[in-house]
C-alpha cells in the first residue's frame, strides 16, 4: 500500500491535476522511497536507460549480464586478498578503503542488473553475519529508483487480469502514475462507487525475468557452496531457496492482500493503528487494490509537530505495535522503515506494504524460551544447545571457540542494566561476533533484528530520549510472567513432558547399560578416537611428500627441456618447458598452503 506525504502532495500534483494528494512509497517495494515520477524521469534520463527495461528478456543476454558482474567480483576478491598489489604495503586501512569501493560498485550494478538483484540486495542488506559491514552500509542504501512503465503496458495488465476495460472497473484511472519502483508503479483511481483508491501494477514481464536471473543465480549459487573458502560454514543453498521463496511472495499481490488483512484483524482492538482495506473485487496476482489513507511520514519531523502530534507519543506507539506484532500475534511486518509508516491527522499509525512479512511459528517461541533462559543463567552450553535446535547454529566437531564466543557476549551484554541496552548496538555486536563462523541465521531472525534496529532510529529521531529497551521491558516481564501464571498449563505440560523422559531414561539406563557390556564382549563396539593434532601432522606430512614429488618433476623436465633446447629441438624443449613451469606454480601454492597451515596452528 502506499504511504501518502502531505509535504509531498503540493510539488507533484499542483503540476498534474492542482490538487494536494500524492503517494510516498509504492506497496511491495521495501525499504525504498519513491520520488515523485517527474524525478525519476528526469534521474533516469540523466544516468540513461537500464538495460533491463524492456518488454522482453533474453536469457543468453541476462546470462552474460550476471556472469560479468560474478568474474569481475571473484577478480576483485582475488586482487585485493594478494598483499603485493597494494603500493606502499599492505595495510588493514588500504583494505577496508577497497573494500568500501567495492561495496559502492556492487549496489550501483546490483540497480543495473534490475528488479531481481535490487531486491536480493536489500535481502543481504539484513545479513551482517555473512558479508562485511561495508556491504552491508551499501546495499542498506539501495533505493528502488526506476523508470515507470507505459499506461498502455498498465492498462493492458488490468484488463488481462480481469477480463475488462479499465473504464468499466473504474470511474477514473489517473494515467500517470504517483510513484514507480522495481516490482511495480502505482496509480490513483477512483470506483464507480465514489471510493479513492490506489492501484498497484505489476511491472510487465516481471515474473519471467525472476525465473531467468534466479536460475542462473542458482549455478552462481552452487559454485559459491562448493567453494572451499567461502563455502565453509555457509549453506548458501539454504539462502538462495529462502530469497526465492521471498521474492515470489512479494510479486504475488493475492499474498500481499491477504497479509494485509490478517495485519488488521490483528489490530482491530487497536485504534490508534490503521491499516488500508484490500478492495478484493479488482485485485489479481498482479494487481492490487487498496484504501486510499493519506498520513505524514513518521520521519518527517516538521510535518509532525506542525499538525500537532506528540513525537514522543508516536515513539512509544511504534515500539509498541511492533513488539506485539512479534511477542503477541507471531506475525510481523519485516521491512518497518519510515517509508512504510506515516502517521493520521488524529495520530494513528498506519502501516504499508505488506509483500514482506515474518512468522514466528509455535514451536520456534518453545524452542526460543529454552533459548532465553540459557541467556538468563549466563550458560554458553544451554544456549549453543538451543541455537542448533532453532537451526541457527550449525554443530560442528569442536564447538569450543563458538561457545567460548557466546560466553564472551552474555559476559558482555549481561554486565549492564536491562534499559541501557542498544538495540543496534547488540546486533552489531553479535554479528561482529558471528561473521566467518558457522552461525546461519534463519532470514526471519534477520529481518527482526534489523527492524528493531531500524524502529530504534525512528524512535531516536521521534524522541532523543527514546530507550527501545524500555519499552521491551514490560513486554517482556509479560512473557515472564505468563509462562509462570496464565500458561501454566503449557509450562507445566512441558515440565511434566520432560519428567517423562528423565523417568523414561532412568528406567532403560540398566537394560541399556547390559546391552553394552554384551555388544563390547562380543567386540560389536567400535570405538573412533580422533587426534587433531595428528591429523595435522599427518596432513602436513602429505603436503610435504607431494612438495617433494613436484620438486623431482620440476627438476627432470627443466633437464629435459634443457637436453631439447641445446640438441635444437626448440618447439618441443619449450613444451616441456611449459609444463615444468605449471608444475612449478603447483609447487609454490602447496608450500603457500603449508604455511598457511601451519600459521593457523
Amino acid at each position: 500500500m502506499s504511504a501518502i506525504s502531505d509535504d509531498s502532495l503540493d510539488r507533484q500534483h499542483s503540476r498534474q491535476h492542482h490538487s494536494r494528494e500524492n503517494a510516498r512509497s509504492v506497496s511491495g517495494e521495501s525499504s525504498s522511497q519513491i520520488e515523485p515520477i517527474e524525478q525519476i524521469q528526469l534521474s533516469v534520463h540523466q544516468q540513461g536507460a537500464y538495460r533491463w527495461n524492456r518488454p522482453n528478456y533474453s536469457r543468453n543476454r541476462r546470462r552474460l549480464e550476471i556472469w560479468a558482474f560474478v568474474l569481475r567480483f571473484l577478480f576483485e576478491l582475488w586482487y585485493d586478498s594478494k598483499p603485493w598489489t597494494y603500493r606502499g604495503g599492505y595495510s588493514e586501512e588500504k583494505r577496508a578503503r577497497r573494500r568500501r569501493r567495492q561495496a559502492i560498485w556492487i549496489r550501483e550494478s546490483m540497480l543495473q542488473l534490475g528488479p531481481t538483484f535490487i531486491k536480493l540486495g536489500q535481502l543481504f542488506s539484513t545479513r551482517s553475519d555473512l558479508f562485511p559491514a561495508e556491504y552491508v552500509e551499501e546495499l542498506s542504501k539501495l533505493q528502488d529508483r526506476v523508470p515507470a512503465f507505459s499506461y498502455e503496458q498498465a492498462e493492458a495488465i488490468v484488463e488481462q487480469d480481469f477480463g475488462r476495460k479499465v473504464g468499466e472497473l473504474f470511474r477514473a484511472f489517473e494515467p500517470i502514475p504517483l510513484a514507480a519502483a522495481s516490482l511495480g508503479q502505482v496509480h490513483k483511481a477512483q470506483l464507480h462507487s465514489g471510493e479513492e483508491v490506489v492501484v498497484k501494477v505489476q511491472r510487465p514481464g516481471l515474473k519471467r525475468l525472476f525465473q531467468i536471473d534466479l536460475a542462473i543465480a542458482r549455478t552462481v549459487v552452487r559454485y559459491f557452496d562448493n567453494h572451499p573458502k567461502w563455502g565453509r560454514g555457509r549453506d548458501w543453498i539454504g539462502i538462495y531457496d529462502e530469497c526465492y521463496k521471498i521474492l515470489y511472495e512479494e510479486i504475488d499481490y493475492l499474498n500481499e492482500g491477504q497479509n494485509a488483512d490478517t495485519f488488521r484483524r490483528n489490530f482491530r482492538d487497536r485504534d490508534w493503528v490503521r491499516v488500508p482495506r484490500v478492495y478484493w473485487r479488482y485485485t489479481s496476482p498482479r494487481v492490487l487494490t487498496l484504501e486510499y489513507v493519506p498520513g505524514i511520514k513518521i520521519s518527517h519531523y516538521e510535518a509532525l509537530e506542525a499538525a500537532g502530534l506528540d513525537r514522543k507519543v508516536l515513539a512509544q506507539l511504534g515500539a509498541e505495535a511492533y513488539l506485539r506484532q512479534l511477542l503477541n500475534h507471531g506475525f510481523f511486518h519485516a521491512d518497518p522503515h519510515p517509508g512504510n509508516v506515516a502517521v493520521s491527522p488524529e495520530g494513528a499509525l498506519i502501516f504499508y506494504d505488506f509483500g514482506m512479512m515474518g512468522r514466528v511459528r509455535r514451536d520456534i517461541r518453545v524452542k526460543m524460551l529454552d533459548l532465553f533462559f540459557g541467556i538468563a543463567k549466563k550458560n554458553a552450553e544451554d544456549v549453543v544447545t538451543a541455537l542448533v535446535e532453532l537451526e541457527a547454529l550449525s554443530p560442528m566437531d569442536d564447538m569450543g571457540p563458538v561457545r567460548r564466543s557466546i560466553q564472551y557476549i552474555l559476559d558482555y551484554l549481561m554486565d549492564k542494566p536491562f534499559e541501557e541496552q542498544s538495540v543496534t548496538a547488540i546486533s552489531d555486536d553479535l554479528y561482529a561476533i558471528a561473521y566467518d563462523q558457522p552461525f546461519r541465521f534463519p532470514a526471519t531472525f534477520t529481518f527482526v533484528m534489523r527492524a528493531f534496529s531500524t524502529l530504534e532510529g525512528v524512535g531516536k529521531g521521534l524522541d532523543p530520549d527514546f530507550n527501545f529497551m524500555e519499552v521491551a521491558k514490560p513486554f517482556a516481564m509479560q512473557i515472564m510472567s505468563n509462562a509462570n501464571s496464565s500458561d501454566r498449563n503449557t509450562f507445566f505440560d512441558e515440565l511434566g513432558r520432560q519428567a517423562a523422559q528423565v523417568s523414561s531414561t532412568a528406567l532403560g539406563l540398566p537394560g541399556r547399560i547390559e546391552d553394552t557390556i554384551e555388544k563390547l564382549e562380543r567386540g560389536d563396539v567400535r570405538v573412533r578416537v580422533r587426534s587433531i593434532e595428528t591429523d595435522r601432522v599427518l596432513r602436513r606430512l602429505g603436503s610435504i611428500q607431494m612438495g617433494t614429488n613436484l620438486a623431482l618433476l620440476v627438476s627432470a623436465f627443466t633437464l629435459s627441456a634443457t637436453i631439447l633446447l641445446v640438441n635444437d629441438k626448440i618447439w618441443l624443449a619449450l613444451v616441456v618447458a611449459l609444463v615444468a613451469i605449471a608444475l612449478a606454480g603447483s609447487l609454490i601454492r602447496l608450500l603457500m598452503s603449508v604455511e598457511r597451515s601451519d600459521k593457523m596452528f
